[in-house]
């Protein structure tokens, strides 16, 4: 299992998994500016013999946010996500926190959220396009 930055190259193979994955997907073009025009963007990918999942984060001095964490269905429950998570904490170890928005019916995300040291923070109501489902704002706090 190989843990490495994304690259434009890696999009002919994330966009399937976005639209498998999730029901408000990124467009290509989010991506290629994430990858190429912002500052404060790091993505990654998990490659076994191909793509199986991604994370990105927007690490902003002292606060960062995870933008999209997913792994491809058949792949899942396989603790994946704990890879990705990992590496998330480690990229942003000099942050005083860590946000994350997540669907409140999404239970497994939740759960592992919960268990780096997530809270629910707020409620942000009809935050998804999709089917206006509200999102909790979720937070990891560390003393630095």
């Amino acid at each position: 299992m190989l843990l490495r930055a994304m690259r434009l190259s890696d999009l002919d193979n994330i966009m399937p998994l976005e639209h498998q994955l999730f029901s408000s997907p990124w467009s290509k073009d989010d991506y290629i500016y994430e990858l190429s025009s912002n500052p404060y963007a790091k993505y990654y990918v998990l490659e076994d013999d191909k793509i199986v999942g991604y994370v990105g984060i927007w690490i902003t001095y002292e606060t960062a946010q995870i933008t999209t964490i997913g792994i491809a269905k058949e792949r899942q429950g396989e603790g994946l996500s704990k890879l990705l998570m990992n590496k998330v904490i480690e990229e942003t170890k000099d942050c005083e926190a860590i946000t994350l928005e997540v669907r409140v019916s999404n239970v497994k995300a939740i759960k592992l959220y919960e268990s780096y040291g997530f809270k629910k923070e707020a409620i942000r109501k009809d935050y998804y396009l999709d089917n206006h489902e509200d999102a909790y704002l979720m937070m990891k706090e560390r003393k630095i």
